[in-house]
């Protein structure tokens, strides 16, 4: 087992063990501390159930967590640290800060795993904190200063705002619905594609590889804004070309990313409305986290769309987390809050997309699981 990976589990059982002490449990406060040992000892012990309490005071003290580490890419520490280690009191010069508290902050980064403090307080990047500078592959920082911003917090801030009317807590906030914000404000939307980009990385290449493209002449990727998941399957399958479809203002982004990719000769852009209609011409319409943005309604619309533009041996192909049944966990059940309070959409089970789809005059053939958390729900006009 990698050597960070022992110290995360290590750190994971100390912070639950102060958590324990904190809220009263004796037995914890008197038993010996977390010493070096068997990495298989370690790991049982991380994995160990806790007590119920406490695993709900850990679920709801989660966001201290994401608010430092919000705060870390907000003040750019990770750009600043690149070239070379600091103490607090010389980056505090540089950023403007008050040096001691500084200081704390950094000791917490480092306790996360972030950063490094050496003997003389100086802190440096550890690999997971250099995930954190601007332009690094991930798009992390530009993930976390769109998930965490104000305008996105907001948004579960008004959760139960959303639980009595329907409503988005984000509409509740700004006043508009989430899309509309985002035209008016390039800037977040420009960061909110390369957050999408972040956010879903490993799906991509899981997708490209799980379905097979080859057989098809031209892909029509609706909605796709930067055109990443179309150059991955494009990159991966040589002999289909690609069209890119989305409103102008997301799209302006992908004649970079699709160049930086070497398919951009093989797409063409368009811009448009999807509820307006969509490019005829493909025999495949890639949606990817699409139809889990809308209600019913409007997901029916797209949909519609796309059955018009498509010839009768068309393939719909929607890239979604599918919820499994039951008791499960599954990352797609926690989405599915996010577009509760952000957009109005939800996430499905199969049998829900299969209704969905039948209103839309498609009919579901199948569920292909990829190596993600998201699965390819392929339908064919009716």
């Amino acid at each position: 087992m990698h050597t960070s990976t022992i110290e995360s589990l290590r750190q994971n059982e100390v912070d639950r063990r102060n958590i324990r002490i904190a809220s009263g449990d004796a037995a914890e406060a008197s038993a010996p501390p977390v010493q070096e040992g068997d990495p298989s000892e370690l790991v049982g012990t991380a994995l160990q159930a806790l007590p119920p309490h406490v695993q709900l005071i850990e679920m709801g003290t989660a966001y201290w967590v994401s608010r430092v580490v919000y705060t870390a890419a907000k003040l750019g520490l990770a750009d600043h640290l690149d070239s070379k280690p600091m103490t607090a009191a010389e980056l505090a010069q540089l950023i403007g800060a008050h040096a001691p508290s500084l200081h704390r902050f950094m000791r917490t980064l480092a306790g996360l795993g972030i950063l490094t403090e050496d003997e003389v307080q100086r802190f440096a990047l550890t690999p997971l904190g250099a995930a954190l500078k601007t332009g690094a592959p991930g798009s992390a920082r530009s993930s976390l200063l769109a998930l965490g911003s104000p305008w996105c917090a907001a948004a579960f801030d008004n959760l139960e705002y959303s639980l009595e009317t329907g409503r988005t807590g984000f509409e509740k906030a700004r006043g508009m619905p989430i899309f509309d914000y985002l035209a008016q404000h390039h800037e977040e939307a420009s960061l909110f594609s390369e957050t999408m980009v972040g956010f879903h990385s490993q799906e991509p290449p899981a997708v490209a590889e799980a379905y097979d493209f080859s057989g098809f002449k031209t892909i029509v990727d609706v909605g796709g804004a930067t055109g990443n998941l179309l150059a991955a399957v494009l990159a991966r399958h040589s002999e289909p070309k690609g069209i890119l479809f989305d409103m102008p203002h997301v799209v302006c982004d992908a004649p970079d990313l699709l160049r930086h990719r070497g398919v951009a000769e093989r797409v063409s852009i368009q811009s448009g409305d999807f509820f307006e209609g969509v490019p005829e011409g493909g025999d495949a319409y890639l949606l990817s986290h699409i139809i889990h943005d809308w209600d019913e309604g409007r997901c029916v619309t797209i949909l519609d769309s796309c059955r018009k533009a498509m010839p009768p041996h068309g393939r719909l192909l929607l890239i979604e987390m599918v919820l499994p049944e039951g008791d499960l966990p599954h990352p797609g059940k926690m989405l599915d809050m996010v577009m509760l309070v952000l957009p109005g959409g939800q996430e499905r089970t199969e049998g829900e997309y299969a209704a969905l789809l039948g209103k839309a005059g498609f009919r579901l053939t199948r569920v292909v699981p990829t190596a993600s958390a998201v699965s390819i729900v392929e339908a064919v006009p009716v």
